[in-house]
């Protein structure tokens, strides 16, 4: 089995390696795909929603990953060369000041305009409502992941890490924009 593993991964970093942008797409569409799957299990949704995986994985596909991709080639750009404790510091201070709050925000407004096709006005009060105590969540766990991820992770998996962390987070943000309405379902 652990050979299987070794090759599964070897042909993974291949393909990150040659196609980084697509190979990042295709593996954060597959893993918020697998986040709603858990999160629609846990949430005790009695028929499965396969067009809010769907929809989902979508996001993953076009938003997530390439979004990733090229934050993470950004924050290399402004820090080159720059290494140790307060370089990592200050990517992991000047993600949560801009890039949490924006991918927090866009998240709930694209669960409620596309995923649960809600109107604008029921939208932006649900975000007025919690995005607040979301974003102040985010704030408590993200700083320490994303410290791991400057610290530890090549520039190549970073987006890979943060992915798998991300599809840990979906699922408390999945659950959190759900709408009253769709939880009966």
């Amino acid at each position: 089995m652990s050979d299987l593993v070794t090759e599964i991964w070897k042909k993974y970093l291949l393909q990150l390696q040659f196609h980084p942008l697509r190979t990042k797409a295709i593996t954060a569409g597959v893993l918020a795909g697998c986040s709603d799957f858990a999160a629609q299990k846990i949430s005790g949704v009695k028929k499965f929603q396969f067009k809010r995986l769907f929809l989902l994985m979508i996001y993953g596909f076009f938003y997530s990953g390439p979004f990733g991709h090229f934050f993470h080639k950004l924050m290399d750009k402004i820090f080159k060369g720059k290494k140790g404790n307060t370089t990592v510091g200050k990517k992991v201070i000047l993600e949560q000041l801009t890039v949490s709050p924006w991918n927090n925000l866009c998240f709930m407004m694209y669960y409620g305009l596309v995923v649960e096709a809600r109107s604008w006005s029921l939208v932006k009060t649900k975000v007025k409502k919690d995005y607040p105590s979301v974003q102040l969540t985010s704030w408590k766990f993200w700083p320490i992941m994303n410290w791991l991820n400057y610290q530890y992770m090549p520039l190549q998996l970073r987006v890979l890490f943060h992915n798998l962390i991300a599809s840990c987070w979906a699922i408390f943000l999945n659950l959190k924009a759900r709408s009253t309405a769709i939880k009966k379902a």
